[in-house]
């Protein structure tokens, strides 16, 4: 069975420079190199997913300009369909100026453009390939109005869902609570639950509105939390040459996605997600690092 997944989300297009250290505050520094590329949370997340055999609908805005080609050409080259893909003609796609240290630590400043423009009408547009997809997955680098709007849609069609609440924002409890699958790392959580603690579970739990909802915490080379009201449990990840930490998250979301669509168990979905992310980090960039099904399952069955 083919999983069918519908992002509602974010392209940008990454300016990237590597360099030894980051820079202080008012100082130059040297870079080695400079790359262009394509980006964006949601659009991350559509080609993890279409990487991993997934038919993958993108729903989002991109400015009419030369950086609006670059996205249309990742989601031609993995066959996304952008059916339902705005070219908003007041507002520039997005853009990410990136950098990444010697160690593979990264520091992002997102401009967002035409993906905070997203209308009510470019979703329901896509209602009826929400009503035929497995997830609906949402992040926050659009106008948050819409995240709501698009889980409360996927929710009345009885559709799973899947809110990843990246970058850190809080949000309105009625939106957190149509998601089946809230994917926060440790910071994003702390932001979402407005706790201060350091307990991942117990900040964790305080999001959680029914027996049914689930939240995974991605805690880095610690692996990922699962947190029900009556269950938790530590999923470890892979141990891999980390080369750039970018897009980690992205490849999380995607291979979760992916592996609840195809039926796996939470442990296994989750299992098969850091597997994802592994090797996500084992390349530099975003989306063009999101690996291939075969090297992923290879991963996933050492």
């Amino acid at each position: 069975m083919t999983a069918k997944i519908v992002i509602v989300g974010s392209f940008n297009t990454d300016l990237t420079s590597y360099l030894d250290r980051m820079p202080r505050p008012g100082e130059t520094v040297s870079g080695d190199r400079f790359v262009t590329g394509p980006g964006g949370k949601g659009s991350n997340q559509a080609v993890a997913a279409a990487r991993l055999g997934a038919d993958v609908t993108f729903v989002g805005r991109v400015g009419k300009d030369v950086f609006a080609n670059l996205a249309y050409g990742i989601w031609e080259s993995e066959g996304v369909n952008t059916d339902y893909v705005i070219e908003d003609p007041d507002h520039a796609t997005g853009v990410a100026p990136i950098f990444v240290d010697s160690s593979g630590e990264n520091m992002i400043v997102v401009v967002l453009g035409a993906n905070l423009n997203i209308q009510q009408s470019d979703i329901d547009a896509a209602k009826d390939v929400i009503a035929d997809a497995d997830v609906l997955m949402v992040q926050l680098e659009i106008n948050h109005d819409m995240v709501g709007y698009a889980l409360k849609v996927a929710s009345e069609l009885g559709i799973t869902t899947i809110l990843n609440p990246a970058p850190a924002a809080k949000l309105p409890e009625d939106y957190v609570k149509l998601a089946n699958y809230i994917t926060p790392n440790e910071t994003e959580l702390e932001v979402l639950s407005g706790s201060n603690s350091d307990d991942v579970v117990t900040n964790a739990k305080s999001l959680l509105t029914t027996d049914e909802q689930t939240v995974v915490v991605t805690m880095g080379s610690q692996g990922a939390q699962i947190v029900q009201q009556n269950t938790q449990a530590l999923v470890g990840t892979f141990n891999v040459d980390v080369v750039d930490t970018t897009g980690a998250g992205d490849a999380f979301n995607g291979g979760l996605a992916v592996a609840l669509a195809e039926g796996k168990s939470l442990t296994d979905a989750v299992k098969f997600a850091n597997a994802t992310a592994a090797l996500c980090v084992t390349k530099p960039g975003t989306a063009p690092s999101m690996p291939q099904r075969a090297d992923v399952d290879a991963l996933y069955d050492s």
